[in-house]
């Protein structure tokens, strides 16, 4: 796929919730942490809800089905259908079905969500490598997934059974921290068997089938916290998306980002979506955002210099809102990263605008 590199974030006349049709929400990190909402969550999408715009919730997490995270979002202010939810799991059920006999068996490593997409897809959920699958599936099971599963995962693609996988989310936030996500648990299987899973969630092509075809939407945006699926999978999926601050990326980061992981907008948090963005401009040598301008120092070095990451810096002059800073180093990191990575230290800039 070829695409125009990235170099800046864009600007917006238009509030984002008019300006697009649906918005692709990811929920851990976007909408709730931990099980509460993030604070002005639920009151920005009521205002985005009421001025047109469909909201769906579209998340890599397979343990829940749709019925119970609709319920969630209802019980935290923010009316949701079942319907309006978009799980890894369904994209993952889906692309076995297109690859296994009506009515196959499929070995289930995970927890319910998993059981009720393959059901949809009219395929029958199993619990032994013996009851003679057509796939193994493997989501996300939760704290009480036992290791035992993971053995009989094993047994079943060591017998040459088509593997497929939810996600390969290496973490997953929680209220006490961070925790072992979905990925960490396919490693163990990967490391046992040596086969590779196809996975069907973000940020890959099968999760963005599976969010069009279920919500319609023709200007989509997809809202998330994290560069490495959600940024990517609207890179992959060739629409734009809205970076929020709420979730696991940080400012260095974000300057670091290649091509793929450049969100279109980046904002604190979902009020991003009641409000317009933003231009960043040129301004001498360097961006200007708002009060803010941002040049990159030591562009132009020998590339024997340029391979260390001391080899020059962000710079940061001016003053105002600290996201309009955090915009104009954007775009000069990635001006300078080109189709790369910026090696440029920000660390300076960053702690100037406290982030």
């Amino acid at each position: 796929m070829s695409q125009t590199v990235r170099t800046r974030p864009e600007g917006s006349g238009q509030a984002l919730s008019e300006a697009y049709d649906t918005a692709l929400l990811d929920l851990d990190g976007v909408v709730y942490a931990g099980g509460n909402a993030i604070a002005y969550a639920v009151k920005s999408l009521a205002t985005a809800r009421s001025g047109g715009m469909h909201l769906a919730y579209v998340t890599n997490n397979a343990l829940r089905t749709p019925d119970v995270v609709a319920e969630h979002l209802t019980e935290l202010g923010i009316p949701t259908e079942a319907s309006d939810v978009i799980t890894s799991a369904q994209a993952a059920a889906r692309l076995i079905s297109e690859q296994v006999p009506a009515g196959a068996r499929v070995l289930v490593v995970g927890g319910e969500g998993l059981r009720v997409a393959l059901r949809e897809r009219g395929l029958e959920p199993v619990e032994s490598a013996d009851d003679d699958p057509a796939a193994v599936v493997q989501g996300f099971g939760g704290a009480d997934l036992a290791w035992g599963r993971f053995a009989e995962a094993c047994y079943a693609i060591a017998r040459g059974v088509p593997w497929f996988a939810s996600n390969t989310d290496l973490t997953i936030p929680s209220a006490r921290g961070i925790a072992p996500g979905n990925g960490a648990a396919v490693e163990v299987v990967r490391i046992a068997t040596g086969a590779e899973p196809q996975v069907a969630g973000k940020p890959l092509p099968p999760m963005h089938r599976e969010t069009i075809l279920r919500t319609g939407a023709r200007r989509p945006l997809v809202v998330g916290d994290r560069l490495d699926t959600d940024i990517e999978g609207a890179f992959n999926g060739e629409v734009d998306s809205l970076l929020v601050l709420t979730g696991v990326t940080d400012g260095a980061q974000l300057l670091a980002a290649p091509p793929q992981h450049r969100p279109t907008y980046v904002d604190a948090d979902l009020r991003g979506l009641l409000t317009g963005q933003p231009e960043v401009v040129e301004a001498g040598d360097g961006f200007r955002c708002g009060g803010w301008t941002a040049t990159a120092d030591g562009v132009g070095l020998p590339p024997a210099r340029a391979k260390s990451r001391a080899w020059g810096r962000l710079e940061l002059e001016g003053d105002g809102e600290a996201l309009d800073g955090l915009r104009a180093l954007c775009a000069a990191a990635w001006t300078a990263a080109g189709e790369g990575t910026c090696q440029l230290d920000g660390g300076k800039a960053l702690a100037r605008l406290g982030l």
